[in-house]
């Protein structure tokens, strides 16, 4: 078997990637209470108003994501010129927090959200990479959604 993949979206997303948090319990006169601390509204609000072309496409099938996310670096990185790294400076790959994972998960619920497919249980192959900025470059995420047509052969 073997699958043909199509570009339905491909673009770049400008803002600070933000994770989605994990929900949140407290008490309240004996009784719990569950919410969302809403710490990645703003990231999800750049989603949305950068890809309006997506909203109500109600996706149907099996889909691919890649999320390319990119990283600002600090001034700490740079020499005193302010343009060149230091030596001792992350080359390319950004290892801290937020994870991967719940970086995936921010930009997918806000997809969800805009109704850009019935549910993000469709995506079956989800490509997640996290980097530093070029130092010309800004932060953001480089968005693809592909659609996935199985063939037998």
């Amino acid at each position: 078997m073997t699958a043909k993949f199509t570009t339905i979206f491909n673009g770049i997303i400008f803002g600070t990637p933000k994770a989605q948090p994990r929900p949140r319990a407290f008490a309240r006169n004996g009784k719990a209470r569950m919410y969302d601390p809403g710490t990645a509204e703003a990231w999800k609000s750049d989603i949305a108003g950068q890809t309006k072309k997506l909203h109500h496409m109600q996706l149907d099938g099996p889909l691919k994501v890649y999320l390319f996310f990119s990283f600002e670096r600090p001034k700490s990185h740079f020499k005193t010129d302010g343009k060149s790294l230091k030596p001792n400076s992350p080359k390319r790959y950004f290892t801290k927090k937020p994870d991967a994972d719940n970086l995936a998960k921010a930009v997918l619920d806000a997809l969800t959200a805009m109704g850009v497919w019935k549910d993000d249980s469709q995506v079956v192959i989800l490509d997640t990479t996290k980097a530093w900025a070029d130092v010309t470059s800004r932060s953001g995420c480089v968005l693809s959604i592909l659609s996935i047509d199985e063939n037998e052969d």
